[in-house]
Order: structure tokens, then C-alpha cells, then sequence
């Protein structure tokens, strides 16, 4: 034991000095052991701190009041809830009938001795220095004991009388306002003095105002209300403090009030399952919060892990084969002094033991300190504040361990080849007689042949992408595992080759122990870039051919249902100035009731306009008389292809049916002179046949009152409607009218007793609108404060580019810091043969370009192997893909489903980065390494051999 502990101690003492003096290569051993720890580190530390407990999220969403008692809509009937207060559900099973609507009395849930506080949520449309800002408004007293914790103050104070107001960070930050400031909202002539700014601890990135329980709200619904204008009651809850806290039989008490409730001290000591009736129905029997992790992301994880663990030694092993190289000398006098095998491996083994442990300590250091230094820009990020600086020994000391582990696992090959050397072959620098390992191969031939038929029962079989990964990637690493074998080769071309890149290629071939990792390093990372990029370029090309246009390339549609049309005017004129319109087409909406019926078609006095599809020209799939039927899959195929069973592919923001004119055709690009002269005559314009009767008109049904609609329809009554009759005009052939089924002329709708409100514009441009012009754009409508809903066609864009550039350029570093590496230890191998040819005369470009060749084949031969074992996987998953889809396919017109299509799996090779990847990469590897190599050694006398 003591021997054990002295051998191992000198060792890892002339590991460090070795360390201490080669600190280039040191450095860079440490570098790439040490940044994936820092950033597992970071990330950990992240995510703990990110999470909170249960006391911190009910501190946020309670304050210091002991529940929150919310309404949930359902006219108070009964009803069960878990204990967390998020699930709940009716005592009556209302089955597919219509359920119960409309508030309750909080109060009534309250028990005996409660003290409450009102927190009500709604939103306003405020002035700032810009325009107009929607935001939320929260009228909750911040000052009362019950508050606190849900509100965090920044500066100021909160509000302390009706005309105050309070304003969250982000709220200032993008209206442009500050404290001291005077805030109004649009419809209100009140105006409000921002007293304070705060955050919510949760939801930083909110636009938020604070204000006293009923002072801005209320008068500013009222306001709207009486203008005629969009508004909407609050959502209101109450935050309940009670002595002793609110239990689950007083829970359960509120819930027969039709009260939901979320409790702290039930959430932080939950009944028994057998204890919540909820969970005792047949629906929810097994019903539970899984907080359980996901096994597959855990497999992916470790996979991750893994195969970073793996690069990471291939990288880091040749440089460690290059220290011990370049020590052989001096492990020779450590065999010639008494030491054997195991004293020889415990010396490379503890470099790599020494480096890790360092990697560790400043990787686990510099990961904490970074994320310490960098919380807030973290929460800002996250968009919610950290609950604590949460730091787990255990984790960042297992995280460090993986760090050791990745030094001690990188330095086994060089230590186990150090070791073989004879005593006689060190002190000379001998290099002996190398051998190939003959297992290895197999190994590989054999995991290749495995892993490839795993892929194959995954795509053939059993369709899960699971098993097509798991079996590409043992076939990889089979692949990996045969780089030594395959390098080898790769030698046999040398003989065509001139002398500077057949000396290169035949040292890289009688040296596989250190070409192989560099090899196998390139080939892993180029592999997993091809697949990728395969894999992202096919996808794309399938996205390129399902797109489905909007709107002409170029053109601009415009819609916005706010507030009876009141903002549209200044819209459109927005339109006009900021973009290069060529023709502009104005658009209206049909509107029954008041012009706020144009947004809330369900609101007091308000009615509806439904188009009447005649009976002969509804798909039979979907109507009401045919609910219940059981079609046949041969049925269901043939009305796939029957035009009455068609749908639609593009949704209109302004809706299928608008008030317009001629100008709508110029803009889609249709030419119908009969189609200009009918709507000029004050006909309906139709792009659906289906809507047209035999007599060649369109009913549209006028329902004066919504909600006296829903309730006969409920009842099977006859609507309490009026069906009006336009003349229409049915556009011939099939032109492109992008989601719009008819054109109503605005003298024709308003003569049938439709209200007509302003809705928006298409618009055709000149050109393609510029980045700056759309965002100009979107600032003015951004500044009216409306839903405007903007769209700009411009054609299908890819959003892949960047990841495929980011994978290049990734291969690219990996396969330049491997070939590099693998120089490296070539020409520390190489020197004595360097400096017999300087004796003999060379030119001193050949140390030159020997070192370019070198570091080009090594990363040609890794980017040659990854680029064909990267192809089987991406390959592999597409075509499972389209397997599953066909079956998708099959399926869905065995439902019946009229939208299914064919599905098109495209696969693409994406040969501009392969090109970047066979050609320029090695290229470019080449130059870097003969630029930096000196022309000129130090001529000695040579080694005798």
C-alpha cells in the first residue's frame, strides 16, 4: 500500500513539473477539457438557481396571504378541484351538453374570521411618448401586508390615492416614461402621476401599471362603454389571509360555492390521494403530476455526454501521445532506474490526472463565477429573477469528476503505447517495430454491421426514430473504432503521390497510433455535421414545397377589428407613406349591431352575418344530419376528391367575406372584366362556387341577436334570423383569390341592413418592402395601440441557413484543431528524419510543405469518412419519416379527413457544405499549417538508430 501511494506521488510530481514546462501544450489540453465543464457548470448552475421552491412560488403568487380565491365562469355550481388548484371540474357530469356560464359571489367561499384583499387584472390601451401601449393594469393595494412578495419595488413607492399609479420597468423602458410622469389611457380623460416603478419577480419582460382597487379599471370599462367602444369586465380574485392558515376542508367548503382556490398550506402538505374526490372519478383514476424525469431525454443527455466525453479524448489523447513522446528519454532512465510497465503508465496517467484536476478546479470556478457575475443579464434572459444563488457541492463536485475522468480516459492510449517501449528503444529514440491492432477492426466491422441493421428494423419495421438514432450512432462509432484500419488504407495512393505529400502520407500510415485519434476526432464531428445539415437541408426542401402563399409575392394585407374600425383610417395611411404602393384596395366588414359588434360578435346587442351554403352543396361528411354516420374508407376516399369536400388552405386575418371593390381583383392579379362590370352593378362576387345557388345567389342569413341564436340552437328552435338574397357573380375557372370567398359591393350590403365598418387594405407594391420600411410600419401602428394584423408576402423563407453555417464552422474548428494536434506529434516523430534531409541538402520549403500535407491528409482522410458515415443516419431518419407519413396518410383517409395529401419526404444533400467540407477545410487546414511551420530547423547531428 505504501509503495502504491510513493510510486503514484512521484509520478504525478513529474507529471506536473512536465505539465509546468510544456505549458503550450498543457494549455491546450486544459482548454478543451476545461470549457465544456464551465459551461455544464454554468448551466447548472442556472437551472437550480432558476428553479424555485414551493414557499418562493407562493410568496410570488400568494404574497403573505394564505390562498387566492379565483371564479372560474361557471355560475357557481359545485365542483371538485386537485390540491394545487389548477385542475377542477363540475360535480355533475355535464357530458357534450352545454355547460353552466357566469360568475359567483367570492365572498361566499370566505370562511369565519378571513380578512381579504381585491387583486384585479384587465388591460388599457395607454398614451406614452411613442402613441399608444397596450398593457395590463393591476389594481391590487401593494402597500397591505397581504401584497407583499407578488410586487417587488425598484424605486418610488407604490400608489396611495385614486390618482396615482405605479409602473413596472419594463412598462417605463418601452413607453418612454418615468416617474413623475403623467399617464392617461385612450378613452379615459383621467389623467394618472407615476409614482413608482417595480417588477414582477416572475415576469420581467411584462408592461405592467399598478393602481388602487377600483380607479381605473372601472371608470375607464365605463368610459368605453359609453362611447360605444370595446371593453371588458376585470378578472378579479381575492387574496385571503385566515388564522391558521386555509385548510383542505375549507378547500373543499369554497368549492361548493363554485370557488377554485389555491391554498399555501395545502400545497405545501397535500392531501392524500385518497383524500381528493377528484382523483376518485374514472377520468382522472391514475391522474398524477409526474415530476418524474423523462427516460428519453435522460438517454439523450447521457448520449451527449458521451459522445462529447469521446471527442473530447480523441482530441486531447494525441497531445498527450505528443508529451509523452517527446518524455521518452526520460521514462527510458525511469525503466533503466528499476521502474516497470506500471511505473511508466502511472507517469502519462498522471499528466492526464494532473490537467483534469486542474481542468475542474478551473473550469467548476470560472463557471460559478461567470454565472454569478452574469445574473442578471441571466434573469433578464429567463425573464423571471432567480429565488436564490442555489449552489449543489455534489453536482459541480460530479461535474469536476467527468473532467478527471475525461483526462484520465484521454491519456489511457498514450500511456498503454509509452509503456510497451523497451528501455534500450526510449533512451535512443528508437521507434521500433509497430503492429496493428487486428481486434479493433473487427470490433468496428462488427458494430457497423449491428448498428446498420438496428437503423434498418427502425425504418422498416418499427418506425420509432429512437432506434434509428441509437443504431446510426453504434454504426459511427463502429466506424471510429476502424479508422486505423481504414487509414491504412488510404496509404496505399501514396505511391502516385510527389515526395512532400508521400512522405506525409506514408508517416501518417506507419504511425496510425497518433493519425488514427485525429482521424477519428475529425470523423465524429464532420459525421454529426453532415447528418445535421442532411437531415436540415431535406426538411427545408419539404417546407419549401408545403408553403402555401398568403398573398401575391410583394403584396401587403392589413386588418384590424379593434374598436369598430377607428383606428383603420390612420392605418391605412401608414400603409400609404411607409411602403411603395403600386394599388391600394380598401376593405370593410359586415357588422350587425353597434360598431363595437365588429370585435365582440357575442356582446350586448350584437348579431352575426352567415353565409348559407344550399344544401345541394355541402359536403355530406360535414353535415349535421350525417354527425353520427359511419362512413366506409372507400366513401371517405371518394369525397375526398368531391369539390364540395374541399377546405381551404389560407385564413384571412380580415376573414373570406369583406366589403370591397374592383381594386381587390388588381391586387391578386385577376383579370375579369365581367367580375368589375358585376361588382360595379352591386353584385356579390364569388370565388366558391359552392355558396352560389341554382338561381345564382348568395343567401347571407342576418342574425340580429347572438345570444339569441345560441339559445335557440340549443333548444332546436328556428333561429330568429332574416336570409338575404344578393345576385352573384361567379369568377370562371379557378383563380387564386388567397383565402377569400367573396366580394360584397358596400352600396349591396348596406341596402340589405348590414352595417359596414372599416376593416383594412391589401395592397400591391412596386417592390418588396424593405426591412427598415416594415419596421417603420409596425412602429406607426404599434403607436395607435390597435390588433393590427400586418402581413407581408414574401415568398417561402427558409429559416436553416444559419444552423447549417454554424455546423460548418464547427466541423471546420474541430477538424483544423485535430489535424493540427496530429501535426504536431508528427513532427516532433519526424524530426530526426527533418534533419538528415536538411543535411542532405533539401530545399526548407519541404519542412514547410511536409507539415501542410500532414495536417491536409489527416483532416482530408476525417472529412472524407465523416462525410459518409454521417449520410446513414440522416438518410435513415428521413426515410423512416416518410414511412410514417405514408402510414399517417393511410390512416387519416381511413378517418375520413378531406385536408390529408400525399406526403412529399424529400432527400437532399446539401452539397454546398459538403463542398466547404472535402474542399476547402483540408485546404485550408493545409495552409494554416505550413504558414505557421518555420522553413528552417535546427540542424544537430542525427540520432543513432
Amino acid at each position: 500500500m505504501i509503495t502504491w501511494f510513493h510510486s503514484w506521488r512521484a509520478a504525478l510530481r513529474i507529471a506536473r513539473r512536465d505539465a509546468w514546462r510544456f505549458k503550450g501544450r498543457s494549455f491546450l489540453v486544459l482548454a478543451m477539457i476545461a470549457l465544456p465543464i464551465l459551461g455544464v457548470s454554468a448551466v447548472d448552475l442556472t437551472v437550480r438557481s432558476a428553479e424555485l421552491s414551493p414557499q418562493e412560488t407562493l410568496t410570488r403568487e400568494l404574497g403573505h396571504a394564505d390562498a387566492r380565491l379565483t371564479d372560474p365562469g361557471l355560475g357557481g355550481i359545485p365542483l371538485l378541484q386537485g390540491p394545487k388548484g389548477t385542475d377542477y371540474s363540475p360535480v355533475k357530469d355535464y357530458g357534450d351538453g352545454r355547460w353552466p356560464d357566469g360568475g359567483t359571489d367570492l365572498r361566499k367561499a370566505l370562511p369565519a374570521g378571513a380578512t381579504t384583499l381585491t387583486d384585479s387584472a384587465g388591460s388599457a390601451k395607454l398614451r406614452t411618448t411613442h402613441g399608444l401601449l397596450q398593457a395590463q393594469v393591476r389594481e391590487l393595494k401593494a402597500t397591505d401586508r397581504a401584497a407583499e412578495g407578488i410586487l417587488r419595488l425598484d424605486h418610488g413607492r407604490f400608489p396611495a390615492r385614486a390618482d396615482e399609479v405605479a409602473a413596472t420597468t419594463q412598462f417605463l423602458e418601452t413607453s418612454g416614461l418615468r416617474v413623475g410622469s403623467k399617464l392617461t389611457a385612450r378613452g379615459l380623460d383621467t389623467s394618472y402621476k407615476i409614482v413608482g416603478a417595480y417588477e414582477l419577480p416572475g415576469e420581467l419582460n411584462t408592461a405592467q401599471i399598478n393602481a388602487l382597487p377600483g380607479t381605473l379599471l372601472a371608470p375607464l370599462n365605463q368610459a368605453l362603454q359609453d362611447q360605444g367602444l370595446d371593453s371588458s369586465a376585470p378578472d378579479t380574485t381575492q387574496l385571503v389571509s385566515v388564522p391558521g392558515g386555509f385548510t383542505w376542508n375549507m378547500v373543499q367548503q369554497a368549492n361548493t360555492k363554485g370557488v377554485v382556490v389555491v391554498s399555501r398550506a395545502v400545497i405545501l402538505s397535500p392531501p392524500a390521494d385518497a383524500d381528493v374526490p377528484l382523483y376518485q372519478r374514472s377520468e382522472w383514476t391514475g391522474y398524477r403530476e409526474n415530476a418524474a424525469t423523462d427516460p428519453a431525454a435522460l438517454a439523450a443527455a447521457g448520449t451527449v455526454v458521451g459522445l462529447a466525453m469521446l471527442e473530447i479524448c480523441l482530441l486531447a489523447g494525441p497531445a498527450f501521445a505528443v508529451g509523452a513522446r517527446r518524455s521518452r528519454r526520460q521514462l527510458g532512465l525511469v525503466g533503466a532506474n528499476g521502474g516497470d510497465r506500471r511505473h511508466i503508465r502511472a507517469i502519462v496517467l498522471g499528466g492526464g490526472l494532473v490537467i483534469g484536476a486542474v481542468a475542474a478546479v478551473v473550469g467548476t470556478v470560472l463557471g460559478v463565477a461567470l454565472t454569478f457575475a452574469l445574473r442578471p443579464v441571466l434573469e433578464s434572459y429567463l425573464g423571471q429573477r432567480f429565488g436564490s444563488f442555489d449552489v449543489r457541492p455534489l453536482e459541480l463536485l460530479g461535474i469536476a469528476a467527468l473532467a478527471v475522468l475525461t483526462g484520465l480516459l484521454a491519456a489511457i492510449v498514450p500511456a498503454v503505447t509509452a509503456s510497451r517501449q523497451t528501455v534500450l528503444a526510449s533512451l535512443t529514440g528508437r521507434r521500433g517495430i509497430r503492429r496493428s491492432n487486428r481486434v479493433l477492426p473487427a470490433v468496428g466491422l462488427v458494430a457497423i454491421a449491428i448498428g446498420a441493421a438496428i437503423a434498418l428494423y427502425g425504418w422498416t419495421v418499427s418506425d420509432s426514430y429512437v432506434i434509428v438514432a441509437g443504431g446510426s450512432a453504434l454504426a459511427e462509432l463502429g466506424v471510429v473504432a476502424m479508422t486505423p484500419a481504414l487509414v491504412g488504407l488510404f496509404g496505399r495512393v501514396g505511391r502516385w503521390l510527389p515526395l512532400s505529400p508521400r512522405l506525409a502520407l506514408r508517416d501518417a500510415v506507419r504511425n496510425r497510433g497518433r493519425t488514427a485519434p485525429a482521424v477519428a476526432a475529425v470523423l465524429a464531428a464532420v459525421a454529426g455535421t453532415v447528418a445535421v445539415a442532411t437531415y436540415t437541408a431535406s426538411s427545408d426542401a419539404q417546407n419549401r414545397d408545403a408553403y402555401v402563399a398568403d398573398l401575391p409575392y410583394g403584396a401587403v394585407s392589413l386588418a384590424i377589428s379593434d374598436d369598430g374600425g377607428r383606428d383603420v383610417p390612420a392605418a391605412r395611411a401608414a400603409v400609404q407613406r411607409e411602403l411603395p404602393v403600386a394599388v391600394s384596395a380598401k376593405i370593410d366588414g359586415l357588422v350587425v349591431g353597434p360598431p363595437r359588434c365588429a370585435s365582440d360578435t357575442t356582446g350586448k346587442g350584437c348579431g352575426t352575418a352567415e353565409v348559407v351554403v344550399p344544401d345541394a352543396n355541402q359536403c355530406p361528411l360535414w353535415k349535421e344530419e350525417n354527425a353520427n354516420k359511419e362512413f366506409t374508407a372507400a366513401e371517405r376516399l371518394k369525397l375526398r376528391a368531391d369539390s364540395r369536400c374541399k377546405d381551404g388552405t389560407v385564413y384571412p386575418a380580415s376573414g373570406d367575406v369583406v366589403v370591397g371593390d374592383a381594386a381587390l381583383l388588381q391586387v391578386f392579379g385577376i383579370k375579369d372584366p365581367g367580375a368589375e362590370k358585376a361588382l360595379a352593378a352591386g353584385e356579390i362576387l364569388s370565388f366558391d362556387a359552392r355558396n352560389v345557388d341554382t338561381e345564382g345567389k348568395i343567401g347571407i342569413r342576418l342574425v340580429p341577436d347572438t345570444r339569441a341564436a345560441d339559445k335557440a340552437r340549443e333548444q332546436d328552435k328556428e333561429l330568429p334570423a332574416d336570409v338575404k338574397k344578393f345576385t352573384a357573380h361567379e369568377v370562371p375557372g379557378k383563380p387564386n383569390a388567397y383565402g377569400i370567398k367573396m366580394i360584397i359591393p358596400a352600396g349591396a350590403a348596406k341596402a340589405a341592413g348590414f352595417g359596414v365598418v372599416p376593416l383594412g387594405g391589401y395592397y400591391s407594391t412596386t417592390e418588396m418592402p424593405s426591412g427598415a420600411q416594415e419596421q417603420r410600419l409596425t412602429s406607426d401602428l404599434d403607436a395607435f395601440g390597435a390588433n393590427a394584423y400586418l402581413d407581408i408576402e414574401k415568398g417561402y423563407v427558409g429559416e436553416n441557413n444559419i444552423v447549417l453555417l454554424a455546423l460548418g464552422v464547427f466541423a471546420g474548428l474541430v477538424t483544423i484543431g485535430a489535424a493540427g494536434i496530429a501535426t504536431g506529434l508528427a513532427q516532433a516523430d519526424a524530426e530526426a528524419d527533418l534533419k538528415t534531409l536538411a543535411a542532405v541538402g533539401a530545399p526548407s520549403r519541404v519542412r514547410r510543405t511536409l507539415s501542410g500535407f500532414q495536417c491536409g491528409l489527416v483532416a482530408g482522410m476525417g472529412v472524407l469518412l465523416g462525410t459518409a458515415a454521417g449520410l446513414l443516419p440522416a438518410v435513415a431518419l428521413r426515410l423512416t419519416e416518410r414511412r410514417d407519413g405514408e402510414n399517417r396518410y393511410r390512416q387519416a383517409l381511413t378517418d375520413g379527413l378531406t385536408d390529408a395529401v400525399v406526403p412529399h419526404v424529400p432527400i437532399v444533400v446539401p452539397w454546398g457544405t459538403l463542398a466547404a467540407l472535402l474542399i476547402a477545410v483540408p485546404v485550408g487546414a493545409a495552409l494554416l499549417a505550413a504558414v505557421v511551420t518555420r522553413s528552417h530547423g535546427t540542424l544537430g547531428r542525427r540520432a543513432a538508430t
